[in-house]
């Protein structure tokens, strides 16, 4: 990672996310801000990120305006609820290098829907992509039949499964 430049100050201290993601845990992201339809997520670049061209790949770059974009979401709803992208547009501008930050804002909502943007940018504070996004509160997701809270364990919720058939069982 290069150095600071003197214009960017540091971030504040990571905040918790309000559910856990195992694939956000496994890219390093960290929270600093989550309030009032609005969110910063930060990552300090290692060679995990990287594409061949040694610079951040593409996927970490759209995932951190994703996950900007849904906290924003998520922080301007009254209640707090999860949010699941319905579709998102991304730009690319620049390569993204060293330590960067997404700022994520929710321009509008509806009782079901949210519609946010989100920059991202370096160190130096050059803007390196943008993306909108539509998002869709949830309260629950259905999985197999029964409703599955974010941040549940799977095995907490899921169905038992009925026995496997017999020679002797009608066929459907």
């Amino acid at each position: 990672m290069t150095s600071r430049a003197p214009h960017s100050p540091p971030p504040p201290p990571p905040l918790p996310f309000p559910a856990r993601v195992p694939f956000i845990d496994s890219l390093g992201l960290e929270l600093h801000h989550y309030a009032g339809g609005r969110a910063e997520v930060c990552v300090n670049l290692d060679a995990a990120h990287l594409n061949s061209w040694e610079v951040a790949h593409g996927g970490v770059v759209m995932t951190m305006l994703d996950v900007a974009m849904a906290l924003a979401a998520r922080s301007g709803h009254p209640n707090d609820n999860a949010v699941a992208t319905i579709e998102m547009k991304t730009s690319f501008m620049r390569p993204a290098e060293g330590q960067l930050r997404a700022t994520g804002v929710m321009q509008h909502m509806t009782p079901t829907m949210a519609f946010c943007s989100a920059d991202l940018h370096d160190e130096r504070g050059q803007l390196c992509a943008s993306a909108t996004g539509t998002f869709k509160y949830l309260r629950a997701l259905p999985s197999r039949g029964k409703l599955k809270k974010p941040g549940a364990h799977p095995a907490a919720d899921a169905p038992s499964r009925p026995p496997p058939p017999t020679e002797n069982d009608p066929l459907p």
